[in-house]
């Protein structure tokens, strides 16, 4: 019995060995990865205070952007520019915000004017054409990320 316990101990010392280097490894390799590709990429548009910002998937992935699009619909009785109530994001000062995704893994902060809320939509009374995909999920990030909040 004595000895089968000795195995057993031995296999378990070579099992978690094996199981720390697989470990280290893999934090190595990803660490390796995280500073060789950040995972965000900022550029400035022209003239104006606004920035293009490109995700990666797997930082879009990580960060769970979702998107809709903004559409017309019948409000009231009247046909109304809306989008997401949740795609509205407001700034340190109080203006609203939209982040467009024009393509794929770019989404660019674009202002917008609320004329009413109603239920889970925000009205618009000025804002991007309908069609565009505004990001529903993950606006603060890129706000952090398009000024360089936490670097």
């Amino acid at each position: 019995m004595y000895h089968r316990n000795r195995w057993m101990i031995a296999v378990l010392i070579i099992v978690t060995a094996l199981t720390l280097t697989a470990c280290a490894a893999q934090a190595s390799q990803t660490s390796t990865t995280s500073t060789s590709s950040p995972p965000a990429r900022v550029e400035h548009i022209g003239e104006t205070d606004l920035s293009r910002v490109i995700l990666t998937a797997q930082a879009a992935k990580r960060l769970g952007i979702e998107t809709a699009p903004v559409r017309d619909t019948q409000v009231q009785g009247k046909q109304r520019k809306v989008v997401p109530y949740a795609a509205v994001f407001y700034d340190l000062s109080g203006k609203t915000w939209v982040y467009m995704n024009p393509e794929l893994l770019t989404f660019i902060r674009a202002s917008i004017s609320v004329d009413y809320i109603d239920g889970e939509l925000a009205v618009l009374s000025d804002g991007p054409p309908s069609g565009t995909e505004v990001v529903t999920v993950g606006s603060p990030e890129l706000y952090g990320t398009e000024f360089g909040v936490g670097q």
